[in-house]
């Protein structure tokens, strides 16, 4: 039989299979060979629920199948659907029984990063590419490492080797446009991302490909200007603004497109500059392409428009070309007004905040400050830091002015598996996506941050279950005004690292 009639031969059984599949036959078949082909075929349409349930019944048939085939496939359809604890689960199994085979250890190390377990997941890279050098799936992991420790132009180092040696790979096309995109490079990003979406199988309707999409749209809308432009020697220099608190928020005045200064709230668990439909109007800024959105609140996901801002001021800083979204269409029913936002980290500053002087500090970089406290930092589209939640539950906080609270992730929760019943106390908490009907307080939880511990502390239990699906990786929590406002903050991007000086 030539090559070519052995390829057709296979085609032929694996449509075969899935027209048997919809019937109750194989629906109740035993034949672990036949789901495991199916697994293989429904990822390649982008049929990752699909390609999860048939992995997963390859793994308990009783017939002869390869179980580390079907066990990576697990793994890497959890994945593409936000399934982490199944992901981390069954790549756990698999590196058991692969202790040193270097695509074992970058799929575990992929499912650690999904599970927000950064700094495991960077070595877990580093041993996969210790054994295979030129191994795609640990360059890319390696590059995404790199990025969320802001050295960008290493992690597009480790990205551009990874796509030498699997050049359609679509998530390495992605992960190079989110590098190019934090460089201001915009052309170049949407050029990755177009890659990205040429490479999508034709079913895939993901909030991930909406959102690519979306993307490509806006970042071509910039055509020859320059985003984040400044005046010459304005990124070398270090700028401090006055801020009032309100209601345990950080505001400031800023200026958008020439008009009167007005209030902004510093959020920095935004990623972007945020205006209110009635203020776009009135400034004449339209919308130029829909995205999604995703936070607390029932919503979820949450559509909104993306725009640009022709200058931003605030302080002594003038800023050009600065994308924006504008929360159209507004959420109904919520106690306060929306408000227009803006965070320094966004524009790719790092900060200090002063809440005893009650100013903030800014620049592309800023002098490391003495502190009483450093914790590791990652940003992966949101800062976030380290946390042990009841002494042994490790999980990632965003690190949030725009909170007020200390909270934990319904999923992180549910993972502590205590012994007895969860307490509720029912709580009204609405967020960016509107109320979050199931949130509720728990107390009695234990809290780590390094050094910083709350002992039997009341935490806000919330659902973040659609920002984490959108984020690609577990959010176990946030840390908003209650914890930061007792320190002078230092949020370190060039290091890595926030700092807290105790007030």
């Amino acid at each position: 039989m030539s090559k070519r009639t052995l390829v057709c031969a296979m085609w032929l059984v694996v449509s075969a299979s899935a027209a048997i599949y919809g019937s109750d036959v194989l629906l109740h078949s035993k034949s672990g060979e036949i789901q495991l082909q199916l697994g293989h075929e429904f990822f390649r349409e982008g049929r990752f629920a699909d390609a999860l349930e048939a992995y997963q019944k390859a793994l308990k048939s009783t017939a002869s199948v390869d179980t580390r085939a079907a066990r990576s496939g697990v793994v890497q359809s959890a994945l593409r659907i936000a399934e982490f604890e199944t992901a981390r689960t069954q790549a756990a199994t698999l590196i058991a029984e692969s202790p040193i085979d270097p695509a074992a250890l970058a799929l575990y190390a992929d499912s650690l990063w999904a599970s927000g377990l950064f700094e495991e997941a960077e070595v877990r890279y580093r041993d996969a590419l210790a054994e295979a050098p030129e191994l795609a799936r640990g360059l890319h992991g390696m590059a995404r490492s790199l990025a969320a420790r802001t050295q960008l132009q290493e992690a597009l180092t480790q990205a551009e080797a990874a796509l030498r040696h699997a050049p359609r790979d679509l998530e390495v096309h992605h992960t190079i446009g989110a590098i190019y995109e934090r460089m201001h490079k915009f052309e170049e990003a949407a050029a990755a991302y177009t890659n990205y979406v040429n490479l999508l199988p034709n079913k895939d309707r993901s909030e991930k490909a909406d959102w690519s999409r979306a993307e490509i749209k806006f970042l071509k809308s910039f055509g020859q200007r320059v985003p984040f432009e400044m005046d010459p020697g304005a990124e070398t220099q270090t700028y401090t603004i006055d801020f009032r608190l309100v209601n345990d928020k950080i505001v400031v005045r800023a200026k958008v497109n020439g008009g009167s200064f007005q209030d902004f709230v510093v959020d920095t668990g935004a990623e972007s500059t945020i205006l209110t439909r009635p203020t776009a109007q009135r400034l004449g800024i339209s919308a130029i392409t829909y995205t999604l959105s995703a936070g607390v609140g029932n919503a979820g996901l949450r559509g909104l428009q993306l725009a640009r801002i022709d200058s931003l001021e605030f302080g002594m800083l003038k800023m050009r070309n600065i994308p924006a979204l504008i929360k159209d269409p507004p959420m109904r029913d919520l106690p306060v007004r929306e408000a227009e936002s803006l965070s320094p980290l966004s524009l790719g500053f790092s900060m200090v905040i002063d809440y005893k002087t009650r100013k903030i500090i800014f620049g592309r970089r800023l002098d490391p400050e003495t502190a009483d406290f450093e914790l590791p930092m990652r940003v992966h589209r949101l800062a976030t830091v380290r946390g042990t939640v009841d002494g042994k539950h490790h999980a990632n906080f965003v690190v949030d002015t725009g909170g007020e609270v200390i909270s934990i992730s319904k999923a992180t929760a549910t993972a502590l598996a205590r012994p007895e019943p969860l307490r509720r106390i029912a709580l009204k908490v609405f967020g960016s996506s509107g109320w979050d009907k199931e949130a509720f307080l728990m107390p009695g939880v234990n809290l780590a941050f390094n050094a910083i511990r709350y002992e039997n502390f009341p935490v806000v239990v919330l659902n973040l279950n659609a920002p984490s699906a959108l984020l690609g990786f577990e959010l176990g929590g946030i840390v908003g005004h209650r914890f930061l406002s007792k320190y002078r903050v230092g949020i370190d991007l060039e290091r890595s690292v926030l700092r807290l000086k105790a007030l």
